[in-house]
């Protein structure tokens, strides 16, 4: 997560495309850092900065993660503040000479950055859906994206590669399925999942986090070509 970038870094990269990486600060069961999403998000936009021309922006570290208040630890804004701590970024963005924001994603409960970037111009949402599916299977990830919804496979398996020395033991005995979650929105995590997880994270691999992170840097080339 450390920017090393000068001023005249910045200005010699000449970029016109910023990536703006946003986390949160919530429950990751007993294993994983209640950072796991910032850390996640700031992973995948450093490759991101490493083989795009791109400006790398320091993380949003708290956002939306109403649905772990059950769990200590977990901290929350309002969706309204993210949207408008967003909109203020790329509004100095332009001011500075970068007209175009891409939101990195490390965190499923923003789902105000959709509406965000559905109202703006010159700004994207990372990854989609589709960015997932593909690095997933790319991965052989076998937990499917309903299933691997929280502390699983996908997220340890990132932060074993990333990370390895921020992922604590227990993980390997950790499983716990809870695909159906009808009132997720109304009641929580909390009825789902005792520990926190949920998912299958006893089949990650620091293997299958490096082969997420190099596709989805690839798919991120179908974003640029937008601006």
């Amino acid at each position: 997560m450390y920017l090393p970038d000068t001023t005249e870094d910045v200005r010699a990269r000449a970029a016109t495309v910023a990536v703006l990486p946003v986390g949160s600060h919530e429950q990751h069961g007993p294993y994983l850092p209640l950072a796991t999403d910032t850390v996640v998000a700031c992973a995948i936009a450093r490759a991101i900065g490493d083989a795009h021309p791109v400006q790398v922006l320091p993380p949003i570290t708290i956002s939306c993660s109403h649905e772990h208040a059950a769990w200590p630890g977990t901290v929350s804004i309002s969706a309204r503040t993210l949207y408008a701590v967003v909109r203020d970024v790329a509004d100095s963005l332009r001011r500075s000479g970068v007209p175009h924001l891409v939101l990195v994603s490390g965190h499923g409960g923003n789902y105000v950055l959709a509406n965000v970037v559905q109202e703006s111009e010159g700004m994207a949402l990372f990854p989609g859906s589709g960015d997932w599916a593909a690095a997933r299977a790319a991965a052989g990830v076998v937990t499917s994206s309903r299933g691997d919804m929280h502390a699983g496979e996908l997220e340890t398996s990132i932060l074993l590669h990333a990370h390895p020395e921020l992922v604590r033991p227990g993980y390997e005995a950790a499983d716990h399925l809870a695909d159906d979650r009808p009132h997720l929105l109304t009641l929580g995590l909390g009825p789902y999942t005792g520990s926190g997880v949920v998912g299958r994270p006893s089949l990650a691999s620091a293997d299958k986090g490096r082969d997420v992170l190099a596709v989805l840097v690839e798919s991120f080339r179908s974003y640029l070509a937008l601006f």
